[in-house]
């Protein structure tokens, strides 16, 4: 399948962030790894595929469960990087929209915070229907809605306050497309799935002050650090000045700890 523009911006990314995103994000989303394999039912025997994998966070905890796990990310760098923070456990670089596996080869399909990485989500959700077995589960986790991701929406605020939010990126999905449970129970349904199901995962963002989101966002994210890059230098002092100052009565001691909450989608093929 080739490759389009916004897979190209995204991938091209990650591999310049992938070392970032574990420094600033592994205590954030392995906070939903637990509700997610539960949520698939992942014990002992289970072929299991997690996909969009990153350093590899859901499958080590898959394999620790004794599931028979393997990983895909397109991203060089992150299949580099999840190999060696999880030796032992299968990666391999590929496509979530063109999987490399035979139909029906796994009986659990997992993705922690990938969907709204993937320029056809559609196309990722009939590639994980298809490598599913009978009676397999899909689930995935996205961000929850940009006025409950507090790290997320005071980042935007200040974009929209102080700098320029037009600016020149490859067009992709909608960032919070399916933070609406009604349209991941739609997507599911359509793709053939049956019986989705939803919830929300609460998670708490601790990042070291006097860092805020905006460093998080900047150093370990490919979309909004595309954004916040494309500002002047006039706009960005602004943007991190009035990030900082709405991230103040969230410091605790030390750290910033921002709810950043995750919904969980889940469904079974019939």
């Amino acid at each position: 399948m080739k490759e389009d523009a916004f897979s190209a911006f995204e991938r091209q990314g990650w591999e310049q962030l992938a070392r970032s995103y574990h420094w600033y994000y592994a205590d954030l989303t392995t906070q939903a790894t637990d509700a997610l394999l539960a949520a698939l039912d992942v014990r002992k025997g289970i072929r299991f595929l997690d996909v969009a994998s990153g350093p590899g966070y859901l499958a080590a905890a898959a394999a620790v469960r004794g599931a028979n796990v393997v990983g895909i990310d397109f991203a060089p760098a992150m299949v580099e990087l999840a190999a060696r923070l999880n030796p032992g456990v299968t990666f391999k670089v590929g496509s979530a929209e063109d999987l490399p596996f035979a139909d029906r080869s796994f009986d659990a399909v997992g993705s922690n915070f990938g969907m709204h990485h993937f320029a056809r989500p559609e196309t990722a959700l009939a590639e994980a229907f298809r490598v599913l077995r009978p009676g397999g589960r899909i689930a995935f986790t996205v961000w929850a809605s940009r006025d409950q991701a507090v790290g997320l929406d005071m980042v935007l605020k200040a974009i929209e306050a102080h700098g320029e939010t037009d600016v020149a990126l490859p067009e992709g999905p909608p960032f919070f497309r399916f933070s609406d449970w009604g349209e991941c129970s739609r997507v599911l349904l359509e793709a053939g799935f049956a019986e989705p199901r939803g919830q929300e995962v609460p998670q708490t963002w601790s990042i070291r002050a006097p860092e805020t989101p905006l460093h998080a966002l900047m150093r370990g994210c490919v979309r909004v650090a595309a954004i916040l890059n494309a500002q002047t230098p006039e706009a960005l002092a602004l943007i991190e000045k009035a990030v900082s100052e709405s991230a103040a009565p969230y410091r605790v001691d030390d750290e910033v700890r921002v709810p950043m909450p995750a919904v969980l989608a889940s469904a079974r093929k019939r």
